[in-house]
């Protein structure tokens, strides 16, 4: 199924408007503007946009330190966690009904590639949002492939933040970490995806959950969504600590959600024989491990993690929705759309210390 780069569709197409959030690539400008309601396509739905996540990729976007690799357009709207209610179908499209409760996954395979083609993963994953046009809108354009259906118990503004702020670190957790009930855990950022690695961990049955962060209302967090130790990360005793919580045997698994290098630093030095290092926080500078003997002589491994696994949206959806995992404590605030950027400048001056932002049409 060929993909559209551009979802915003031309005033003679569709005369409707509707406000979006924005942003100008070249230069960087972020506004909330009238532009046209996009009409579907081919193998794609119109979704009413119900409630749409701010997360800290949009600042980046926005400032520039991050930009998106696959979109040749001009501007973009963003917001890559979603969720609405399917408004109109598209031709070809079979298997959805008007009305029908969606959450968006945050990527889409390129459908044209090789790899595609041949049914296997696809190298260049679009996501919503950087490569194309995103949630946050009244309506947002979605290939049908990339919907998941939400129960009616299942609210939308927790049902929106599932393609990414939880099932990131829940793929990083189970998928690439691999963790097995009753392994040593140390979670660094206890922001949107560090606060839900925590519950995760706990969910998953890992022991003793450390979490590290220098914001004390972080480490308060960590505790109340099942830590068992919240240390501060720049304390000169938090190694000391940190083997004493393990019996001495150090970490089995460390996840550095922050995406600083002073982090994966003391990660690594805090492993444990075999132990394993997640890289889930993006960051442009280089990793040092100050130890590489030490680090090699104890079989220590690096992976590198992003966005989430096949499957795992579904999965958290069935798990929320069927009382596992709460994530109403996560819902920091809603607010309008019209208001995108002072929620923008909420998250990026980290008012109130807000797990997720939570953006209505």
């Amino acid at each position: 199924m060929e993909h559209r780069d551009e979802t915003i569709s031309t005033p003679e197409e569709n005369p409707r408007t509707m406000p979006a959030g924005r942003l100008t690539l070249n230069p960087r400008r972020f506004a909330v503007e009238e532009v046209p309601v996009p009409r579907p396509g081919p193998g794609e739905v119109l979704v009413a946009v119900k409630a749409s996540g701010v997360c800290l990729s949009d600042i980046h976007l926005i400032d520039g330190s991050l930009t998106p690799p696959f979109n040749k357009n001009d501007a973009v709207t963003l917001g890559h966690e979603t969720a609405g209610v399917i408004e109109e179908i598209g031709p070809g499209v079979t298997g959805w009904t008007v009305g029908t409760r969606v959450a968006l996954q945050a990527g889409q395979a390129c459908g044209l590639c090789p790899a595609c083609l041949q049914r296997k993963p696809c190298p260049e994953v679009r996501t919503r949002g950087v490569d194309y046009d995103g949630g946050w809108a009244e309506f947002t354009i979605a290939r049908a492939d990339t919907l998941v259906a939400i129960p009616d118990n299942l609210p939308f503004d927790q049902a929106a933040i599932i393609p990414d702020a939880v099932s990131t670190p829940y793929s990083a957790i189970v998928d690439t970490g691999q963790l097995r009930p009753g392994q040593a855990v140390g979670i660094w950022g206890i922001g949107g995806l560090g606060a839900h690695g925590v519950r995760i961990c706990r969910m998953a049955g890992a022991y003793p959950i450390i979490a590290l962060d220098p914001v004390p209302s972080a480490r308060e967090r960590a505790l109340s969504f099942g830590a068992d130790l919240a240390l501060d990360p720049s304390s000169p005793s938090v190694a000391e600590e940190v083997r004493a919580a393990t019996g001495g045997r150090g970490l089995d698994l460390a996840f550095d959600f922050a995406g600083v290098p002073a982090v994966r630093e003391q990660a690594a030095a805090l492993l444990g024989l075999s132990g394993v290092l997640v890289l889930v926080g993006l960051t442009p500078h280089p990793l040092t491990v100050p130890d590489g003997i030490g680090f090699s002589v104890k079989g220590n491994q690096l992976r590198g993690h992003y966005g989430s696994s096949d499957g795992s949206v579904e999965q958290l959806i069935a798990l929320s929705s069927g009382g596992r995992l709460d994530l109403a404590p996560s819902i920091t605030a809603h607010i309008p759309l019209a208001e995108a950027a002072e929620a923008v400048s909420q998250l990026q001056r980290k008012v109130g210390d807000p797990i997720r932002l939570i953006l209505v049409p």
